[in-house]
């Protein structure tokens, strides 16, 4: 399977003024609609998968960020058969799942950390953090 197409359609984002006590956030990525396909590009067809993206702080009562999008991929024979067995569920084959919703998150990710940063909410996810040690602590080791 290629990945060989991601569009955006939709990001938006919604905060509450104030918010007091205990902070949670939940990320939930769905799978809108799946769609076989031609495209100019090539003689096979392909699969769009359109989603949404959502992150939740408190269940939506402090905010929420929602990311819509259409992934376009090419699948193998094989996947493609497996995909056509599940277009009327909408459902993705059990072996594609963790790279598609692995995409997905890794794209909106990058959309919510821009809006969550543009509105001053905590970030979603943890980034690294660096210790500065001295150089007497360094030539201890």
């Amino acid at each position: 399977m290629q990945i060989i197409g991601f569009n955006l359609t939709k990001s938006s984002i919604e905060r509450s003024e104030k918010f007091d006590g205990k902070l949670n956030i939940s990320q939930n990525i769905g799978i809108d609609k799946i769609t076989k396909d031609k495209i100019n590009l090539s003689k096979e067809e392909v699969i769009k998968i359109k989603f949404t993206s959502t992150l939740d702080y408190n269940e939506g009562e402090f905010a929420k960020i929602e990311i819509k999008g259409e992934i376009v991929i090419m699948p193998t024979k094989d996947e493609l058969e497996k995909f056509k067995d599940n277009l009327d569920e909408n459902n993705v084959p059990d072996e594609l799942k963790s790279p598609l919703f692995n995409f997905i998150k890794s794209k909106s990710d990058i959309i919510s950390l821009k809006l969550e940063d543009e509105l001053n909410l905590p970030y979603h996810i943890k980034f690294p953090t660096y210790e500065i040690k001295s150089k007497s602590e360094e030539s201890t080791k």
